[in-house]
């Protein structure tokens, strides 16, 4: 296949930069591929994944060198780092120096990056002749392990470049954009989109090390064109904008603003479009399938949705007999699958998972439940495990009812479960972080509020107040969490 990164050795500017610390294109060539000359007999490497350009030097090297790279959480505890480490198996770590490693970590050959290193001038033959087959393991991304132990996704480098060629063609990606994100680099967002994306069409990373919207000011309005965030983010964002022009007017001067991970509420999308003209546009994907959907850069942004199957992606919704949903029928919810060239390869040392994983005829069961538009435009309602209810004969999406309760001017933040009912079968709730939490929206009000704006079957029969929802480091709502409380 062709390279991962064909733009390595052509590009001259700049390839990364976190915070006052940059490495032109030359530069990162030279550096990586020194490095990958120590990891091409290294079977597979941890990295330990902290926001830094050792970080993004490490993934680079270990991919030019045809070593599979496992990024590691650094906020992860021991007995997840063990269970990790025992099930991936990697011959070292590379970290940046300085940095203060686990007890888990300390069997293990420590390599430190070093980003010093550079343009030598010379030729670095680095790892097998050629580039490795489409086949082989270029990452393995451990999931969130929110039904049992992480399993570990085998995502192929063809998986990689499909993903990235696919969102070239979605979202007009050139080696002209500058990308600003601070995402973790231990998870496909912020690694595989934020930061090889970029270097795969010959264009600029800037990782804000921290988020915050003093720096994304900064950087969009000193010459960066795209911003990729998660919910959480453009929340943010959206809270401070009322206060602060100059973030309204970079966020207006950006090309493209992507969300993803999480839905964006709606409420968030609208104050955003309200004060910058802009709206951000959401894509839909997972640790074992990359991205599946996306607003197209020349679309249309609609608020709620994730836009339409990338290329080469086929996508269908199924019922729970396993039978195709009409796509017609714009009120049926189904789960997604989907296949394509995007799909990682298997659940590492996990053959019963990985089997289990897929439907006849190759289909990944994603286990997102959602809505598709007439024009094929995807709306996701939530999780088949935890975002479904079933209440009074009625197929409900969990999604939709936090749409609306956001609307509610007296609620911050919202989640909807289902619970047990012994004549509904399921009733919805609602988890309400209210904007004051002195003088919060009463139940019958927000179960009103609901009935007025979808149906009377999808309000909320209860409401239970918290002071803030608990979130992962994504910041994905852990439903689960909020089911055992």
């Amino acid at each position: 296949m062709d390279p991962l990164f064909p733009a390595l050795d052509a590009a001259r500017g700049e390839a990364l930069r976190f915070g006052d610390r940059s490495l032109t294109y030359p530069e990162l060539a030279s550096t990586a591929r020194s490095l990958a000359l120590r990891l091409r007999d290294a079977g597979r490497v941890a990295v330990w994944a902290t926001p830094s350009l050792e970080t993004a030097v490490g993934v680079v090297a270990a991919l030019l060198a045809g070593v599979p790279a496992v990024p590691l959480n650094p906020k992860s505890g021991d007995s997840e780092l063990t269970h990790i480490l025992r099930d991936s198996a990697p011959s070292l770590v590379l970290a940046e120096p300085g940095a203060q490693l686990p007890p888990a970590l300390a069997a293990l050959d420590r390599h430190d990056v070093d980003v010093d290193v550079r343009q030598d001038g010379g030729d670095h033959p680095v790892g097998p002749p050629g580039e490795p087959g489409p086949e082989s393991p270029a990452l393995i991304v451990y999931t969130s392990g929110t039904t049992g132990p992480p399993k570990g996704a085998v995502l192929p480098r063809r998986a990689i470049a499909a993903t990235l060629d696919a969102l070239e063609d979605a979202w007009q990606w050139s080696g002209d954009d500058v990308l600003v994100h601070g995402l973790p680099l231990f998870h496909v967002h912020g690694l595989i989109l934020g930061t090889l994306g970029p270097l795969r069409r010959g264009g600029s990373v800037r990782h804000l090390g921290r988020f915050g919207t003093e720096g994304v000011t900064r950087e969009l309005g000193s010459g960066a064109t795209m911003l990729f965030g998660v919910p959480t983010m453009y929340h943010r964002i959206a809270e401070a904008l009322p206060d602060d022009p100059e973030l309204a007017k970079a966020l207006a001067g950006a090309r493209l603003l992507v969300s993803g991970s999480a839905a964006l509420p709606v409420h968030d999308h609208e104050r955003i479009a309200a004060a910058t003209g802009r709206r951000v546009i959401e894509r839909y994907g997972m640790t074992e399938t990359l991205m599946n959907t996306s607003v197209r850069a020349d679309g249309e942004p609609r608020a709620g949705a994730v836009g339409v199957p990338l290329p080469g992606v086929e996508l269908r919704l199924v019922d729970e007999a396993g039978e195709e949903v009409a796509a017609d029928d714009p009120e049926a919810v189904g789960e997604i699958q989907v296949r394509g060239p995007n799909l990682f390869t298997e659940y590492l040392n996990r053959p019963d998972a990985t089997a289990g994983a897929f439907a006849p005829g190759g289909w990944f069961r994603t286990g997102d439940m959602a809505l598709r538009d007439p024009d094929g435009y995807v709306r996701i309602v939530g999780r088949k495990a935890t975002d479904l209810i079933k209440s009074g004969g009625f197929k409900i999406g969990a999604g939709e009812i936090e749409n609306a309760l956001l609307e509610h001017e007296g609620v911050r933040e919202a989640a909807v479960t289902g619970e047990p009912d012994p004549d509904l079968g399921e009733r919805i709730v609602a988890w309400v972080v209210p904007a004051d939490a002195d003088v919060p929206p009463s139940a019958a009000e927000l179960a009103d509020h609901v009935a007025a704006r979808l149906a009377p079957h999808k309000r909320p029969r209860v409401v239970r107040y918290l002071a803030s929802l608990p979130r992962n480091d994504m910041g994905k709502i852990m439903k689960r969490s909020l089911a055992g409380s």
